[in-house]
């Protein structure tokens, strides 16, 4: 069943000034419930403002978007309930936080829902311990003691908090080290196996959307360039490139490996998949 659906969705920016910019171009897309989603492109392809329009932040210039069968771009709708069930997590999130205790600020959206009481204890423990932190140790400490990764897991625990049905999230990795990176996408992972919930990650990088997606929609120019699993996407390295993309970086050293006669299978998309085919090889020519 669909989730999401999005109908001929086109916005323009500063329409009928001498600033105006289409940024979606027609846009028609279908996420289903459960789905792990990946929205990449370059820089002004339009991803941000597409993701912006699935909680009502920015307003259609024309066409529909449908959450959970409701067409979220009709007059009277409540947005106050889509963005119960659509949680968007922007890039840099740490730089929300601003109460005093973690609990607190976790407990921020849920409170604003109308939850109190038991059920406000059990949903911000929950959303604590979902992205890995142990919630009796660090309720009670300031979220600005905590590292950069940390700091941005509170600050995911506070949207899940709030129990969303879509999860929505921008440059989860951006600007963290690289035991950082593998921290959160490990969370990312865990959240979406735990939580039965739809994902969808707003990325430029490419290994860590062949970690995790299912499917990768690739933005160019406010279109939908392309649409497809990603082994199928990364087969399309020359028209990636073409659009300021490209493929994982373990998948050009295969296929720089295969150019020089190493008889493997190129397609790998991930360090794990290039292991299993490099070990299969040096156990084929040692045999």
């Amino acid at each position: 069943m669909e989730i999401v659906e999005i109908k001929n969705l086109s916005h323009i920016y500063g329409e009928g000034s001498v600033f105006e910019k289409k940024a979606l171009d027609n846009v028609n897309l279908s996420i289903k419930e459960g789905e792990f989603l990946a929205l990449i492109g370059h820089t002004g392809s339009g991803k941000s403002t597409l993701i912006q329009h699935l909680n009502g932040l920015l307003k259609a210039t024309s066409g529909n978007i449908f959450i959970d069968n409701v067409d979220i771009t009709q007059k009277g709708v409540m947005l106050r309930d889509i963005r119960k069930k659509v949680g968007l997590v922007f890039q840099y999130p740490e730089y929300q936080l601003f109460e005093e205790t973690i609990e607190r600020d976790v407990a921020f959206g849920p409170i604003n829902q109308g939850l109190t009481g038991e059920e406000l204890n059990s949903r911000v423990k929950d959303a604590i311990e979902s992205v890995g932190l142990n919630y009796e140790e660090l309720k009670d400490k300031s979220p600005f003691e905590l590292s950069g990764g940390q700091k941005r897991r509170v600050a995911i625990a506070g949207v899940l908090a709030m129990d969303p049905k879509i999860l929505i999230l921008d440059e989860p990795t951006a600007g963290l080290d690289p035991a950082g990176r593998d921290e959160i996408l490990g969370e990312i992972k865990n959240i979406y196996e735990k939580k039965n919930i739809t994902i969808i990650l707003v990325s430029h990088s490419m290994e860590d959307v062949a970690k995790l997606a299912d499917r990768i929609v690739v933005m160019n120019s406010g279109k939908i360039f392309m649409d497809n699993t990603p082994r199928e996407i990364f087969k399309r390295e020359e028209e990636l490139i073409s659009v300021g993309l490209g493929v994982p970086q373990i998948t050009s050293f295969m296929r720089a490996l295969k150019k020089k006669g190493v008889d493997i299978n190129d397609d790998c998309i991930t360090i794990e998949e290039a292991k299993i085919e490099i070990e299969k090889y040096l156990r084929g020519t040692n045999a």
